[in-house]
């Protein structure tokens, strides 16, 4: 897929800041502090933005479905229309740079039929590296509906991991992968089979996202991948980078680890992690 499908730079947003349908939202969160996505919010953001969190907005409460399930799909349009998202709304997404909450929306957004939204590449940072100013208002767009429409997306549930019918990719870093300093999920490890692509290796120092194939050489164009992390956050930030680098759709197993490790029958890789 084109990366210009895909995300946006922070100069094309600045021009097009004001357009009527344009919905800009902020997705900044910490999975450590989780106040702190709307109080830097709150400090400044990019104009026009509005703020969607992820624990409130973008999943359900946590549980045997792990950290962050997937909401109803009919409660998450439902939460669009609150933030003036209709069918005909162009949507960009932004954190911090990270891009892993951005990633999130965008992947739910497409998830619930909507094509037209992209990442902001770089997030705010590359905002601010470009110099383009940041202000503390809000917008309210008046409320609206949203009708969900043919699935952009793939996901998967824990039962269909098992066997080699799928090529799994973990989006954590190595030492969790390994089951070592293991400090969100109550179990380390991994599911077995599963391969180590850390998703901050996606992106440069300046935190636009990597155009570049060899990332992924290991992996079957061809093949049925499906990507999983904690708690199904991170892993969207995989499905980006194989999109840009020119692989079909990825398939998202959105209650990832945490969800995984809530059946103790179901195996665990290393066995001592």
């Amino acid at each position: 897929m084109q990366a210009d499908k895909l995300l946006i730079s922070a100069t094309e947003l600045a021009g097009r800041i004001g357009e009527t349908k344009l919905r800009v939202i902020d997705c900044r969160w910490s999975l450590v502090d989780p106040p702190l996505g709307r109080t830097q919010f709150n400090e400044s953001h990019i104009p026009s933005s509005q703020y969607m969190p992820l624990e409130l907005d973008l999943s359900d409460p946590a549980g045997v479905r792990g950290r962050h399930p997937l909401p109803d799909q009919q409660r998450f349009t439902k939460t669009l229309g609150t933030y003036g998202i209709d069918n005909e709304c162009s949507i960009v997404a932004y954190d911090d740079g990270a891009c892993t909450f951005a990633c999130r929306l965008w992947w739910m957004m497409r998830w619930v039929g909507h094509a037209d939204v992209r990442v902001l590449d770089g997030g705010l940072q590359q905002w601010l590296d470009h110099g383009f100013k940041t202000e503390v208002d809000v917008v309210q767009p008046e409320p609206c509906d949203f009708e969900a429409g043919s699935s952009l997306t793939k996901l998967c549930g824990p039962d269909d991991l098992l066997g080699d019918k799928h090529t799994l990719i973990d989006a954590r870093s190595h030492d969790r992968f390994l089951g070592q300093n293991e400090t969100i999920d109550h179990t380390g490890g991994h599911i077995p089979g599963a391969a180590c692509y850390p998703f901050d290796e996606n992106q440069s120092s300046d935190k636009r996202f990597i155009r570049n194939p060899d990332r992924f050489s290991e992996l079957d164009p061809d093949g049925s991948i499906v990507c999983y992390c904690g708690s199904g956050v991170s892993a969207t930030h995989n499905i980006m980078a194989l999109l840009l680098a020119g692989y079909l759709e990825p398939i998202l197993y959105p209650g990832s680890w945490s969800e995984w490790i809530e059946d103790p029958s179901r195996p665990i890789a290393p066995e001592d992690g």
